[in-house]
């Protein structure tokens, strides 16, 4: 259901005591605030308080649709600092926003590694391995996304010792490999099996067209964990399909400027602006479309909980609705969406490149459904 249902206040206060959760309780006792929002204009700027736990200073972003499969939190360290060293039973990947620093992931059995990163890099911390995060500057301060499984866990076991004092290795996940973090990786279609993606910004992609408008793509399987990810990336006076998944897609732009639409079955379309930095996460089984309005090409991260696939693995958001899944085809979009991305393209005197594409489709186009 991707439309919300409202109850009565009578209905909902006998519910009340059920909407707390471990994870939020976890939240409170770490002294943090969460930004309950789908939407945040920039992550690089957005405000941070200090975060004892962890010897640096941070937020939670997650929004209600989010905090019973994954979450999001920003993270800042202050020039010349470190942060507390961590480990724990969630899977975790992050994306530096700024500056540089290394990293240093040990295992229980005395296995160590340390790796350099910079503003664009991408890393996942193996599952319940040690590690702490160091800012190689004495100027700037670092600042990094982070998405992680916490809330499935910690409501599992709701049991913080268990979770942060474990202390079994998982020796197929990481076992020290000296070139544990190097940015060597296995294609396999559209997927990449890494642990270090070394300049999100400028990694290769593979062409994707049934996304639409030419656009390239690349899948991450890291660490060898269950958090999915990917990059799209779309050129100049184009723009993707619509489509709709489950809940906890953390859309992070990475190069261009534009604008996401985004809705409920059977609602107006909703406008979001973005530029490098900006956070988009569609609430669970709401229709959300990327527009590239800007003069250079637009390119986004996403990292994900899931999403429904069909039998074959295709995931439905790949899959017309003319054929059971969730993507729209162009044919079929909102009457509103031409022209408006029109009009977003002529502030910058520009014009859309769309009309191979949609001629393209016609021909491919599976007739609709009774």
């Amino acid at each position: 259901m991707a439309k919300d249902a409202v109850a009565s206040e009578e209905l909902a206060q006998k519910f009340k005591v059920e909407k707390d959760s471990a994870y939020l309780r976890f939240v409170r006792n770490d002294g943090l605030d969460i930004t309950s929002a789908h939407y945040v204009p920039n992550l690089r700027t957005v405000e941070v308080k200090p975060w004892p736990r962890r010897g640096g200073s941070g937020v939670y972003i997650n929004h209600e649709a989010s905090r019973f499969s994954n979450d999001c939190y920003v993270c800042e360290i202050a020039p010349g600092k470190k942060l507390e060293p961590a480990h724990h039973l969630y899977e975790e990947m992050l994306l530096i926003l700024g500056g540089r620093g290394s990293t240093t992931v040990w295992n229980n059995a005395g296995a160590r590694i340390t790796f350099e990163w910079k503003e664009g890099s991408i890393f996942a911390i193996p599952l319940n391995c040690w590690y702490q995060h160091f800012n190689g500057s004495g100027r700037e301060p670092v600042r990094f996304v982070a998405v992680t499984n916490a809330p499935t866990v910690i409501n599992r076991y709701d049991d913080h010792d268990f979770i942060f004092n474990c202390p079994y290795d998982f020796k197929n996940r990481f076992s020290g490999e000296p070139d544990y973090f190097s940015s060597k990786g296995e294609q396999d279609g559209f997927l990449l099996r890494t642990n270090f993606v070394p300049d999100a910004v400028n990694l290769p992609l593979i062409s994707a067209k049934e996304r639409g408008a030419g656009g390239g793509h690349i899948r991450f399987n890291m660490a060898r964990g269950t958090i999915a990810s990917h990059i799209s990336q779309f050129p100049v006076g184009t723009y993707k399909k619509a489509h709709a998944h489950g809940p906890g897609a953390h859309v992070i732009i990475l190069s261009g400027e534009g604008y996401s639409l985004m809705w409920p079955e059977g609602e107006e379309p909703q406008r979001f602006a973005w530029q490098v930095g900006t956070l988009v996460v569609p609430p669970n089984m709401w229709f959300h479309q990327h527009f590239n309005s800007g003069p250079t090409p637009a390119r986004y991260l996403a990292f994900k909980h899931w999403s429904p696939r069909n039998m074959q693995g295709v995931p439905i958001s790949w899959i017309s609705r003319r054929l059971g899944g969730t993507q729209i085809d162009y044919a079929d979009e909102h009457p509103k969406v031409r022209q408006l991305f029109a009009d977003a393209l002529a502030r910058h005197s520009l014009a859309p490149r769309m009309d191979d594409v949609y001629a393209a489709e016609v021909g491919q186009l599976p007739p609709k459904a009774a």
